[in-house]
């Protein structure tokens, strides 16, 4: 079942609230919302579970949240609290939720990323993997005419080549889940050709042999190609670009945090791009809102994590 329409379309929003209403057509998830301290941070975790898409576990300080949920002018009726003494406790104790199969995913409220990810990558209490742990945008680029994918952005600082294959991975298991067939994954460098003096390009050939070799499954590779070559069939055709992926991409995978941070920022605020995202490599998907996200890019984060978490369930034994 395909979630999300391909067609070329400018009504800002409309892909992500397709995926909205595709996660309306399953279960909400449990979510601990981690420290939800703050009027922001609580109205989203409501909105999600107004939409039908997350059934809210509220992770902190009671006193504190009860005052936000009244700045909020919000009811905590019928809405489990579950109270921790400060930030780094509410972290703690949200992991622990989803290590005991309380929770099926975990929602960043009012304190720092690196507070819940340290929790999150705690090597005997966390919520680790065999796989990296990596994050994915989904953007709604208006002209571009589908859903756009780019990893990693917040989490992985400078991959290596393992990483970037559990990266590469994560980012095609979650086009997967959101009804993306046979992902088309853009390796991305400065240039679209193969040069030793710049490693990305190295590391994008390494990867696409990886996926003939089978050690990356599910999706299209190809790379190098500079970020022209990869969203814009015009420009592809000007190099002489031959491949299924150039100007027709799924999934961009950038070099590094650095460049993955600046394209998903410009997409934003020069493009009118809508970004939603998600945590994956973990035992649980984790959406890492930021105070600047709007309402619909909460809201669809959440629908993000349900439609993954959902594939994830029905693909276990």
């Amino acid at each position: 079942m395909a979630f999300i329409t391909s067609e070329k379309t400018f009504e800002p929003g409309l892909r992500h609230r397709q995926l909205v209403a595709a996660a309306q057509q399953i279960p909400p998830i449990r979510t601990a919302i981690v420290h939800p301290c703050d009027e922001i941070s609580l109205a989203g975790a409501f909105e999600a579970a107004d939409e039908k898409l997350i059934i809210p576990v509220l992770v902190g300080p009671q006193v504190k949240i009860r005052r936000a949920a009244e700045k909020a002018a919000r009811s905590l009726d019928g809405i489990e609290l579950i109270d921790a003494p400060h930030s780094h406790a509410a972290a703690d104790k949200a992991v622990e939720l989803a290590r005991a199969g309380i929770v099926e995913a975990l929602m960043k409220g009012a304190l720092h990323t690196d507070e819940v990810m340290g929790a999150v990558v705690r090597p005997d209490t966390g919520l680790r993997t065999e796989r990296r742990i990596s994050h994915v945008f989904v953007f709604d680029v208006p002209h571009y005419p589908k859903p756009l994918l780019i990893t990693d952005a917040a989490i992985n600082i400078y991959p290596d080549l393992n990483d970037k294959r559990d990266i590469v991975q994560n980012a095609i298991d979650l086009a997967l889940a959101l009804g993306v067939k046979s992902p088309k994954v853009a390796i991305l460098s400065a240039v679209e050709t193969v040069n030793s003096k710049i490693i990305s390009t190295i590391d994008a050939a390494a990867l696409c042999k990886m996926a003939d070799r089978g050690q990356i499954i599910g999706g299209i590779l190809d790379g190098p190609l500079a970020f022209d070559n990869a969203i814009s069939k015009e420009a592809a055709a000007a190099k002489n670009i031959a491949s299924a992926v150039a100007g027709d991409a799924d999934i961009l995978v950038t070099p590094d945090l650095e460049a993955g941070n600046m394209l998903a920022k410009q997409l934003v605020y020069f493009a009118g791009a809508e970004a939603a995202g998600v945590v994956i490599g973990a035992r649980v998907p984790i959406m890492l809102t930021s105070r600047a996200d709007g309402n619909l890019a909460r809201i669809a984060s959440c629908a993000v994590a349900q439609l993954f978490d959902h594939r994830i369930r029905r693909a276990a034994p």
